[in-house]
């Protein structure tokens, strides 16, 4: 172990049941990058990855082709692990689900769980959805289908075997209530809390005979061990618990952070740190739940064909573009739209036009004026100080954010540093500089800086960019090593004088946008033929029916009958001028949204019945009216406190804003 200890990240396993797109990318790009920045620190890094491989779908899937599970699932896995290679994922460990040494450890935990009086059998009756592998109650079905994907669901009732996770109820409380970080974004805290846990847990089913495609349960091998318990016990049974556990499972657990979708949240704070508890093992450090890469017109999805194939992109921008693509342009925490409009203004503005201008024009320089040779002297311009704090600052502050998972920040830091060198070059003017001679130690300094500046800037993209960092050396005369570590951009001023830069091709050529649109669109990436979509779940909380007082309208809430007022009515109502700091889609309501609202110093949550109108990611940021003083509601199960206000006319809606101050009366 180094000096600065271990960490350890994993990424969800992936449910192979075809190939994965670009919101999966999302995910494992992000666990990299933190892996490569950690390693670069000087911690010990286990990185892990893998596929969850049982259940019904891949059994049916398989069927459908003709193949046994595992002849299918060992094609579609081969797939994975070629795209990781092609994305360059560095990874320390993929663990697949049908590995023999989890299989056997799954089984050990399921044993002392049973024999601790935590695991018990039972029959298990509800309405069972095959390609979502969930069990709802009839009232949770809308228009008798399942909620999710809207198939044919079918009554089921079987023995099962269920774990007492309601038994765990007040530690995960005391567990979201009182550990700083466990479950990160905040909204995702107030939605486990106040939609599952506070309602009230059920016992959960955790095995199932009615398929033959999982673990079997050693003392009763009828049933097989379903879903969550197998799939989530990877993060430990890939370190070697129960088995092994003074080698690496006391080396790396608890984890640092699980890095995970949003939509399987609930299940990695809930279910497996109750799991972990009844075990007597330390719950993970953090959970951290993003958000979406969308398509216009919806979220990305194997079942409905919209994926975007990340191999596709690569091809045409190299796998340094899309890594910095994903983590620029979206924020971790939140929803982001994918168009290829979108990705390409960000290849020009940031990669062609910042970085890749910035070092073709300094290296240009110094051939120019210099013969290539890197010169130092003591001249100063007053323009050196500032450039050359800023560079010695970035480092703590790009620490900071990457800490926190903020992605987008973090680079947004490293790029205040590319933009105020590009500001500098405009400052000080070499050309002209190189046109006196009374001003060549001055040019010397200004052309020193700048190279010096691109070092600090190629330190720090290291973990989000290899091959652009290495490009960069090579044209800095650099070698891999001491000027090159990340630890050198704490300090200004190390290259030494007399390297040889060497220009080279740009980092990143202009796009022409109009032309590279209509080239996107004739390769027209067909759309896949629709497969089961990946989402797993187990038989989810007990609905909260509504009541009639709760039927929303458009904007959340109840709306009374037109009728005339007096002005001393209608003083009571308390306008404020609110910001949309977070907002999601309702769990259990297709229509509604559920926003965080700064109010001033509070925040507020509002539950808005505006989905069909925007989509969440669109509403951050903005100043909208709220109605302060209405009195909480619960809608499908969410508290709302407060309404916005909207106006429509016919079909369309739109938010009334205002450009004022959050927490400002309106009157």
């Amino acid at each position: 172990m180094t000096a600065k200890g271990s960490f350890y990240i994993t990424t969800p396993i992936y449910y192979p049941s075809s190939k994965l797109h670009i919101g999966h990318t999302y995910t494992t790009v992000a666990a990299d990058v933190m892996a490569r920045y950690k390693r670069a620190q000087g911690f010990d890094v286990m990185f892990l990855t893998g596929t969850d491989e049982h259940g019904q779908k891949i059994e049916n899937v398989a069927k459908a082709q003709g193949k046994a599970p595992k002849e299918f699932l060992d094609k579609v896995v081969a797939e994975i692990k070629d795209l990781w290679k092609v994305m360059e994922i560095s990874y320390d460990k993929f663990i697949r689900t049908t590995d023999d040494y989890h299989e056997r450890r799954v089984q050990m935990m399921f044993e002392k769980l049973y024999e601790k009086g935590d695991i018990y059998k039972g029959t298990y009756e509800g309405m069972y959805c095959t390609p979502c592998e969930s069990f709802w109650t009839e009232s949770q079905l809308v228009d008798h289908k399942c909620p999710d994907c809207g198939r044919d669901v079918t009554k089921t009732s079987e023995e099962a075997y269920f774990f007492k996770m309601s038994k765990y109820q007040d530690r995960l409380l005391d567990l979201f209530e009182n550990v700083e970080g466990f479950a990160e974004p905040k909204s995702r805290v107030n939605e486990m809390v106040n939609n599952f846990i506070k309602p009230g847990l059920e016992d959960l089913c955790v095995t199932r005979t009615s398929f033959d495609w999982g673990i079997p349960v050693p003392f009763d091998p009828k049933h097989v061990i379903y879903v969550w318990l197998d799939a989530l016990s990877n993060y430990v049974t890939a370190l070697g618990y129960p088995e092994e556990v003074d080698g690496d499972f006391a080396k790396f657990w608890p984890a640092d952070v699980h890095l995970v979708g949003k939509e399987i949240v609930r299940f990695h704070t809930i279910i497996w740190p109750a799991m972990l508890m009844a075990l007597d093992v330390p719950v993970p450090k953090k959970v951290f739940g993003h958000g979406w890469i969308l398509l216009e017109g919806g979220k990305m999805s194997k079942s409905k064909g919209n994926i975007v194939d990340p191999v596709v992109l690569i091809d045409r921008y190299g796998v340094d573009a899309l890594k910095y693509f994903l983590l620029r342009e979206y924020s971790f925490g939140q929803d982001g739209i994918f168009t290829n409009e979108v990705l390409l203004n960000r290849l020009n503005s940031d990669l062609a036009n910042d970085l890749g201008n910035l070092v073709s024009r300094t290296i240009a320089m110094i051939e120019k004026y210099n013969d290539g040779l890197i010169r130092k002297s003591s001249a100063v311009t007053a323009f050196d100080a500032s450039l050359s704090e800023l560079a010695a600052e970035t480092i703590g502050k790009v620490e900071e954010k990457l800490d926190k998972l903020d992605f987008s920040n973090a680079l947004d830091e490293i790029w205040k540093l590319v933009r105020r060198t590009n500001k500098y070059i405009d400052e000080t003017a070499p050309w002209v500089l190189a046109k006196d001679e009374q001003q060549k130690d001055v040019l010397d300094t200004v052309l020193y800086n700048l190279a010096e500046a691109i070092r600090v800037v190629s330190a720090l993209i290291q973990p989000f960019m290899v091959h652009t960092s290495r490009k960069i050396w090579d044209q800095l005369g650099l070698e891999e090593g001491g000027l090159t570590h990340w630890d050198s951009a704490r300090t200004f001023g190390l290259l030494p004088v007399g390297l040889k830069v060497q220009k080279a091709d740009a980092l990143f050529p202009r796009i022409d946008i109009p032309k590279e649109l209509e080239a996107l669109a004739a390769l027209g990436a067909p759309a896949e033929e629709p497969v089961v979509e990946e989402k797993k779940e187990e038989a989810p909380a007990k609905e909260i029916k509504e009541t009639p007082k709760d039927k929303a309208s458009a904007d959340g809430h109840t709306t009374p009958e037109s009728s005339e007022i007096t002005i001393d009515e209608f003083a009571k109502v308390q306008l404020k001028v609110a910001e949309v700091v977070a907002c999601e889609r309702h769990p259990n309501a297709d229509k509604l949204l559920v926003l965080q609202l700064k109010v001033g110093e509070e925040t507020r949550q509002v539950v808005s019945g505006i989905s069909k109108f925007f989509e969440p990611e669109a509403l951050v940021g903005r100043k909208v009216i709220l109605v302060a003083n209405l009195k909480a509601v619960k809608l499908r199960g969410v508290e709302s406190h407060g309404m916005i206000l909207a106006a429509a006319d016919g079909e369309a809606l739109g938010l009334l804003t205002v450009d004022m101050p959050s927490g400002s009366t309106v009157s």
